[in-house]
């Protein structure tokens, strides 16, 4: 079975396309316009295991909020399409990810129910160019459209790039492990309520 979708977003502020393989190699092609965004997508991709071909075009004249929004709304939405049922993955998954001098904790329950608990503080407003809030508002959009259920929490941290990256790296590997297919449940949904909803 083919785990992969394709889907475009297209509204005044932006025009954006993903296509996502879940049982990729990680290899990615992203181009948002946002450099700082770009890496971090593509760390997203390499961790998960995902592959991602992401274009995004965005009124980046007034500022990145739509368009870091709007692709995690686009990417959300295609890792839900590939998901289908949901039938036979693996469906939990929890980690604590280190960087130098940064772990972050992210779990994650591929529910078919959308929630995000985030517990991320940055001490700058910005990483270069790139606002800070973004992350979160990137992280909410995906958990919405992707029907997941989604816990960041940053222990601790000094490193603002760091903090971001192990954010998308633990997310990363938890939706790795969660949406890998386990052979122990014989292609069943993995709920006894029969369906992921």
């Amino acid at each position: 079975m083919s785990r992969t979708a394709s889907v475009s977003r297209k509204t005044n502020e932006t025009n954006i396309s993903v296509t996502v393989d879940i049982d990729g190699t990680g290899t990615s092609s992203i181009s948002t316009g946002v450099g700082f965004f770009d890496h971090m997508l593509e760390q997203l991709s390499r961790h998960s295991l995902i592959d991602m071909d992401i274009k995004a075009e965005g009124d980046l004249h007034i500022d990145d909020h739509h368009t870091v929004e709007d692709t995690g709304i686009a990417i959300g939405q295609a890792i839900a399409k590939a998901l289908g049922d949901r039938r036979g993955i693996t469906r939990y998954a929890s980690l604590d990810l280190a960087m130098d001098e940064t772990m972050t904790r992210a779990a994650v329950d591929v529910s078919g129910r959308p929630f995000l608990v985030w517990n991320v503080a940055f001490s700058a407003p910005k990483i270069g160019t790139f606002d800070t809030e973004l992350v979160r508002e990137f992280f909410q959009a995906l958990a919405q459209h992707a029907g997941i259920t989604l816990h960041i929490q940053n222990i601790y941290g000094a490193n603002n790039h760091h903090i971001s990256e192990t954010c998308f790296k633990a997310v990363a590997r938890v939706l790795r492990t969660a949406t890998e297919i386990d052979p122990r449940q014989a292609g069943r949904v993995p709920s006894t309520k029969g369906t992921l909803a």
